[in-house]
């Protein structure tokens, strides 16, 4: 196949079980234009060189444009206010500075590590009733029952979200991770239904935030609708787009780490066996699954300026793939890059992507994820795949099976 479509084989689902010889062809050419005019970055060294470059914008979605409803006061006079407070507050990953460094060091100022590190024993207790409402079963869907239902509840409750409306959260998470898919942002009916949850989720928000404000606990909307005096603070339409990204992205990035995460120790029985044995080795575990099967594929980015790199110059106003898990399986940079090696050294891995917008929700991603794949293991009883390769999910960016049944003997 030609070079300049290779990256629409990528985002193509029947690609989706295995991207990465669509990947080993891209990284032929460091920088390659396709032939829609993007320009797709897949080596280590060309994506290194790339992130902290300023001349790279994340202000790259389009325009908010409802679709016409039939009302004339909705359509004339309520949507386009919607619009343009919308374009006005993208969630953060969505700015470029100084915006996003003052709206990132908020969330940084609540997102602190003993915060994360507190919540510990109760993702815990979490994951414990999880795989307990599965006993008796001789099947599971590991997905549905487990690594969908636990960053929400997670998020939910560092948030301070009631845990009955947590279910409601889910739901919403779910159709808003499709606002993060770039091949889906021309679809008609899926902008639709982002606009209605986004709606809807931000109706809540403005609801649960003046609850906050009267009536403050420790969580992280409580702290950001509440900021000490003297320190920064958000607007209200700010601080209900930088909630709503927590939720989204912290649950979407998490459901495939921990999914991808069971799915490469069951096909590799061995390491597997070894985490068992050793649950000491959770963290080196995690750093190569975020290598080798990351939650994030790519992001897209928007150039500046012109670009000159690897003897391809990107013209001002093009669009940009940086295609991390191309990167992060690129021999130039890591040896036998793939084979899933825990022992790995050195392992500078893009699993949380890089540069300005490194994942705010890296190190709650990996305790989550640590105390899951320890408990699956140890308490899953000879698990086998029900199907190999799962049926994964339409988006490519947020790559991760839909679907993960697994057989087991019993629950310990």
């Amino acid at each position: 196949m030609p070079h300049d479509t290779l990256f629409a084989e990528v985002t193509d689902p029947a690609n989706r079980a295995n991207p990465y010889p669509l990947y080993a062809r891209l990284r032929e050419k460091p920088v390659s234009r396709q032939s829609d005019g993007s320009y797709v970055v897949s080596t280590h060294a060309a994506i290194r060189s790339l992130i902290f470059d300023p001349r790279l914008s994340s202000e790259d979605l389009p325009p908010s444009q409802r679709p016409p409803t039939g009302n004339p006061f909705k359509d004339w006079i309520v949507n386009p206010i919607k619009n343009r407070v919308v374009n006005a507050h993208r969630p953060l990953i969505f700015r470029d500075p100084p915006d996003h460094d003052t709206l990132r060091g908020i969330v940084i100022e609540q997102f602190t590590i003993p915060r994360v590190r507190g919540v510990h024993r109760e993702v815990e207790g979490i994951v414990g009733d999880l795989i307990d409402k599965v006993r008796g079963r001789s099947e599971i869907c590991l997905v549905e029952d487990f690594s969908y239902p636990l960053p929400v509840m997670v998020i939910c409750r560092l948030l301070g979200v009631p845990e009955e409306d947590e279910e409601q959260f889910q739901k919403w998470a779910t159709v808003l991770a499709t606002a993060l898919e770039p091949d889906s942002r021309g679809d008609e009916k899926q902008r639709h239904a982002t606009a209605t949850a986004f709606d809807a989720i931000s109706d809540y928000m403005r609801g649960l935030i003046r609850e906050k404000r009267k009536n403050p606990a420790d969580d992280m909307l409580s702290g950001l609708a509440n900021p000490e005096s003297g320190k920064p603070a958000m607007g209200d339409v700010d601080l209900i787009a930088s909630a709503i990204l927590l939720l989204v992205a912290g649950h979407e990035t998490t459901v495939n780490l921990i999914t991808n995460g069971m799915l490469t120790l069951i096909r590799h029985p061995q390491e597997l066996e070894r985490l068992r044995e050793d649950p000491e080795r959770a963290p080196r575990l995690i750093e190569e699954l975020l290598r080798y099967e990351p939650p994030v594929h790519f992001r897209t980015r928007k150039a500046l300026g012109d670009i000159d790199i690897a003897g391809i110059t990107i013209p001002a106003g093009a669009s940009i793939v940086l295609l991390f898990a191309a990167g992060n399986r690129d021999p130039a940079r890591f040896t036998d890059p793939d084979r899933f090696d825990p022992d790995r050294e050195d392992n500078q891995h893009f699993g949380f992507g890089g540069g300005l917008h490194y994942c705010l929700g890296a190190p709650l991603a990996r305790i989550e994820t640590e105390i899951a794949l320890n408990a699956l293991v140890r308490r899953l009883v000879a698990p086998r795949l029900l199907e190999d390769p799962p049926p994964y999910r339409p988006g490519a960016s947020l790559r991760g099976p839909e679907k993960l049944g697994i057989g087991i003997e019993r629950i310990a």
